[in-house]
């Protein structure tokens, strides 16, 4: 699949453009990356997104052939999904009811065609300065969650124990392989990244919770989160290591590599 870099996502909605596109996905991947350590950095290509034009909703961990090139393959449906669900979570909050109404319409949406944009978006209500600061937010830290548990699963050798089980070499969601230790041991690592980068874990509960609340999840989910999953039990996991890194306890999350 060819690969190119976009510099923003466009909505559904009329000309309207979103500010937070695959360029501040870009931009934040390097900050995760420059805030790793040596050690982990070592693993990684420094340009760490790979971006590829396709609507369905796709983020993993990838390494080309023959070459050192370990990153993070993302799709513009996957920063335009993230820009959908932080929209219409930041218009919940002058409209409750919106983003579980949003939900109800993404647990429908087909597994392989681009998820729908949230109803009624063409609204200028939905697009005040407070309502999209709010939704820069949220993107922000969506995207830092999902890139930096990726990344981790370079550095943490999850990606190298997995790729031989994904056919053909295609991106296939590592959450369908890994266990359930090796999935708390990314998400920790990845919630300390995206702290050191200034980057909370609100976003990241949005997301989670906007997936948890789905009568049925589409295929794409697979990519965020594994199955089995206990999704209240990781938001309150998200909150502690938040806690635990304001409040100057040790940072376990990241051991040496190869165990």
């Amino acid at each position: 699949m060819p690969f190119a870099n976009f510099a923003g996502a466009q909505t559904n909605a009329g000309a309207r453009v979103y500010p937070s596109g695959a360029k501040v996905a870009l931009s934040i991947a390097g900050d995760l990356y420059a805030t790793l350590e040596p050690r982990f950095q070592r693993t990684l290509n420094p340009q760490t997104i790979e971006m590829a034009q396709t609507g369905t909703p796709m983020i993993g961990s990838t390494q080309s052939q023959g070459c050192f090139r370990r990153q993070v393959f993302v799709t513009q449906g996957f920063i335009d999904l993230l820009n959908h669900i932080a929209h219409a979570k930041a218009i919940d909050e002058v409209e409750p009811g919106y983003f579980r109404e949003y939900v109800s319409e993404l647990a429908l949406s087909g597994d392989e065609s681009a998820p729908p944009a949230p109803r009624r978006l063409d609204d200028p209500k939905y697009w005040t300065d407070s309502i999209m600061n709010k939704q820069a937010s949220l993107f922000n830290q969506m995207v830092s969650m999902t890139v930096a548990v990726n990344l981790s699963h370079h550095y943490l050798d999850h990606y190298a124990k997995y790729a031989s089980q994904m056919p053909g070499g295609k991106i296939e969601p590592i959450n369908n392989f890994i266990d359930a230790k090796e999935w708390e041991a990314s998400v920790r690592c990845a919630t300390e990244n995206s702290l050191d980068c200034a980057l909370a874990t609100e976003g990241a509960k949005t997301l989670f919770d906007c997936i948890d609340q789905m009568s049925r999840r589409p295929a794409w989910a697979a990519y965020i989160v594994p199955p089995s999953v206990n999704i209240k039990k990781l938001d309150h996991e998200l909150w502690r290591y938040e806690h635990d890194f304001f409040h100057g306890a040790p940072q376990q999350g990241r051991p040496a590599l190869g165990g």
